[in-house]
Parts: structure tokens; C-alpha cells; sequence
């Protein structure tokens, strides 16, 4: 597995977005299967004829069976600005889920305490506070329906583990694939129907608004979707 030029949807001096593959990690596991950390590192090194290496720096996390957008740091400056963005809350992200049932409403907020359940790595929700939970938002619209589900625009307000997977099903519109969270069945691909649409913020560095986005995946499902963005 690596990185191509046809991967990467932004770069400059201090960042690269990378359109995720579904399936692919992050950064290094217990499965011991190839980053892409790593693969970053390689595609830089190559492009840049950089034999001691370049610095790659993880801003930002998608959960191993999501695909899209990802952004990496190039430099520490660049990491260490973009970390604030994050941590203050002054980055939007926007994800595309694919349901089965359509939610009540065509566009509302979800709001609720998630509580992580190290064992059987899982989120829960709850609609009161709970000990050791953190609170969780995030708002959504319908955008319209193709062959009986439903493809919906998420924005989550806060960053938490396995959010918006977790929201969406204590819903009951668990995510297409997602058995990890109520869907009947899981996908053979080890894949979920949750797109990283896109990024919007302002670069840290040169102050000027930067919006990133991932095409959907061409994997004979997503491409469906289409006529509706």
C-alpha cells in the first residue's frame, strides 16, 4: 500500500490532505499493517528526494473503516498551530453518512453524553450526564435518497471517539455497515458507510480561509450519491 499524487487533495509548505482509502489505519497498530503515517513519510521522501526523512505529524484521527479526508502536518510549526485550531474548536469538518432509516426529522441536532467502554471498544450514549462522559453534538440535514437509503451531511460539533457512528444509531439510523453499532450486518470490505467530506478553517500560518474536500470513493456504492451533492 502507498500514497500516489492522485491521493493527495491539498498540499503547501505546511500541510498535505490525503482522500483516505476505507480500510486503511492512521497510524501504527497492534496489527502491525503499514500507516498512513508511514505511507505519507514514503510519498514526501520520494517527491522531495529527502534521504533523512521529513516529518509527518497525525493532527487529526478517522477510525480505520471511514473513509476521506485527512490532513497531516509537513513541518512542527504547522503541527503545533493546527493542534490549537483543534483543540479551540475553530476547525469545521463535515462527513457524509449513508442510513437505512431515514430520521425523523430532514435536518436537526443530536445531543448526548458518550461514554467509552474500553473493553468491548465501543461507544455509548446517553441522554443525561453520565460519570466519566463527555458531552457530544452534532447536527444534520438529509440530503436525499437513493435505492431506500438515505445519505445525510453530519457536522460534529465536538470531537469524540466513534461520535458520530455512536449518535447516529442511539438515533436507530445506524450506519450502513457499521454492525459495530446496530447495523444487521457488516460490510465484507471491513468498511462503513461514513465519508470525511471536508475540512474548513483558517490556515494558522498564512491566515487566509482554507476549505478541503474528498471525492467520494469509486467502489461501486458511494458513486450512487453523487447526483445528490
Amino acid at each position: 500500500m502507498h500514497i500516489t499524487d492522485k491521493d493527495v487533495i491539498y498540499e503547501d509548505n505546511h500541510y498535505i490532505a490525503i482522500n483516505k482509502r476505507a480500510g486503511d489505519i492512521v497510524q501504527v497498530d497492534n496489527t502491525g499493517d503499514k500507516s498512513m503515517e508511514d505511507m505519507v513519510k514514503e510519498y514526501l521522501v520520494k517527491k522531495y528526494q529527502k534521504p533523512n526523512g521529513a516529518f509527518v505529524g497525525v493532527i487529526h484521527r478517522l477510525d480505520r473503516p471511514v473513509s476521506g479526508m485527512i490532513l497531516f502536518a509537513k513541518t512542527s510549526k504547522g503541527l503545533d498551530r493546527m493542534n490549537r485550531l483543534f483543540h479551540d474548536r475553530k476547525v469545521s469538518k463535515t462527513y457524509l453518512a449513508v442510513v437505512r432509516n431515514r430520521p425523523p426529522q430532514s435536518q436537526g441536532t443530536i445531543k448526548n453524553w458518550l461514554l467509552r467502554d474500553r473493553k468491548k471498544m465501543i461507544t455509548k450514549a446517553y441522554d443525561r450526564e453520565v460519570k466519566g462522559g463527555s458531552f457530544a453534538q452534532l447536527d444534520y440535514e438529509v440530503l436525499g435518497e437513493v435505492e431506500g437509503y438515505t445519505l445525510l451531511k453530519v457536522i460534529p460539533l465536538t470531537g469524540r471517539t466513534h461520535q458520530i457512528r455512536c449518535q447516529l444509531a442511539y438515533m436507530n439510523c445506524p450506519i450502513v455497515g457499521d454492525n459495530k453499532y446496530g447495523y444487521p450486518r457488516g460490510s465484507l470490505r471491513r468498511t462503513i458507510c461514513l465519508h470525511s467530506r471536508a475540512l474548513t478553517f483558517i490556515h494558522p500560518i498564512k491566515e487566509e480561509p482554507i476549505y478541503i474536500e474528498a471525492a467520494l470513493p469509486m467502489d461501486g456504492f458511494w458513486e450512487k450519491f453523487n447526483v445528490l451533492l
